[in-house]
């Protein structure tokens, strides 16, 4: 057993600027040293032996997980959540730590080099280590497989462009796959890429995308009640611009200000994809000069707010909840790929989504062929959508009905998942 000595040599090299890079987007000093704690050891201590350990890349997998982890946690079964990206540990501790605090833990995935990975599972003992939709590391692999933990990879997903990728290192591809003992695929086409890339026909299943079958939490819904009343927002016209990149707000924004301007009504609500961001958005909100409000600095929307910039993590849903139409972002923008669109959908949120959508080319594609959403060219269409939807609300409930339509056609792949891990508890 063993990866390959040129992997673990790359990860000794680019360890300096990894930790760089940390500290670059870390915010503060506090949250660093704590993300260096997690990732480089001695480690937090754990809050339970023997829990279910996820992992979830970050945002679109832990809401991928969402109801994994919370079916195992209402029975009483303890949990350990890893990530990868900070977003992605926000979103986790926002649905699970206040809830769960006894049984839930959220900590960063260490990095993958061996000692590392042998002083985390020496230290948190995990009964089963569930991997959420395509994050694989060697060392990460083939340590909890030499342990006897069993390995399953959850919602699984690869796209051909991925599969590719892969199949540029094939020895060591197969040597991860064969560490798997269950592979739970969205489609036909996953299933048979793994299968290209060495996994057991045997061991890989087709069982739909966990991400259907999705809801809303219910404290964010019940939040965004109270915001209605307390912010007076009853009156408002209130859109979203959600999990969006550069350069899609400045676009977006320009396109929105001559409405925003004349509507004293509108209300545009903007949730950068990256906290490193913030910053940078604020500074556009005022170079167009409109009257912007932040989230966290605690400012509440005004009868005045043209824009809330809501730079806070872990509260999409909340700005969903408020919303009365939406853009889904990273699908105007270079490369793009986009983001989860289901949020939205769950909440019956008319959405508007860019071309570049490939990361979720299977589930939009279904919605665009039922008219359940609507697919935007460039940032004037996507204004003139999302205004079209806040104008016309009878065409705007037709729209967001079709959708829920489809989100509950996929919905049943939880159940699946759900028995097949209990096979291995």
């Amino acid at each position: 057993m063993g990866t390959p000595f040129w992997y673990n040599a790359l990860l000794a090299l680019i360890k300096p600027l990894y930790r760089k890079r940390l500290y670059k987007r870390s915010g503060h000093l506090l949250d660093f040293q704590d993300e260096l704690l997690e990732r480089f050891g001695p480690f937090q201590p754990p809050l339970h032996m023997q829990a279910l350990w996820f992992h979830a890349v970050s945002v679109g997998e832990t809401n991928a997980a969402q109801p994994l982890i919370e079916h195992y946690l209402s029975l009483g079964q303890p949990v350990l959540l890893t990530n990868t990206t900070r977003t992605g540990q926000a979103r986790a501790k926002s649905l699970f730590a206040q809830r769960y605090p006894a049984l839930f833990q959220a900590v960063f995935l260490p990095v993958d080099q061996r000692y590392l990975i042998e002083e985390f599972l020496n230290k948190y003992q995990p009964k089963l280590l569930a991997l959420v939709e395509t994050e694989l590391w060697p060392n990460l692999l083939q340590i909890t497989r030499f342990r006897h933990i069993p390995i399953l990879l959850l919602n699984a997903r690869l796209s051909e462009k991925s599969a590719k990728g892969y199949a540029r290192v094939k020895g060591l591809s197969r040597s991860m796959v064969e560490c798997l003992d269950l592979m739970l695929a969205q489609d036909q086409p996953t299933r048979q890429r793994y299968i290209e890339l060495g996994m057991p026909p045997e061991a890989v299943q087709v069982v739909g995308n966990i991400k259907f079958d999705i809801s809303a939490p219910p404290k964010f819904t019940e939040r965004a009640v109270q915001l209605k009343r307390d912010w007076q927002l009853e009156p408002r016209k209130i859109i979203l611009l959600a999990s969006t990149h550069a350069p899609e707000e400045l676009e977006l924004l320009t396109a929105l200000r001559p409405f925003l301007q004349k509507q004293p009504e509108l209300l545009c609500i903007v949730v950068p994809r990256h906290p490193e961001r913030f910053n940078e958005v604020f500074e556009q909100c005022q170079k167009l000069a409109l009257l912007t409000r932040r989230r966290s600095l605690d400012q509440t929307i005004q009868p005045d707010t043209q824009v809330y910039l809501a730079d806070s993590m872990g509260e999409l849903w909340l700005w969903y909840a408020l919303s009365q139409a939406c853009f889904v972002g990273g699908s105007l923008n270079e490369p793009g790929g986009g983001h989860n669109i289901l949020e939205p959908i769950a909440l019956h949120v008319p959405t508007v989504i860019g071309m570049r959508y490939f990361n979720f080319q299977s589930i939009v594609d279904e919605f665009v062929e039922a008219q359940g959403i609507l697919i935007a060219h460039d940032a004037n269409e996507a204004v003139n959508q999302l205004l079209a939807c806040i104008d016309d609300p009878e065409a705007a409930g037709h729209l967001s009905q079709q959708a829920y339509n489809i989100l509950q056609k996929n919905q049943g792949s939880l159940n699946r998942h759900i028995h097949a891990i209990d096979q291995y508890l």
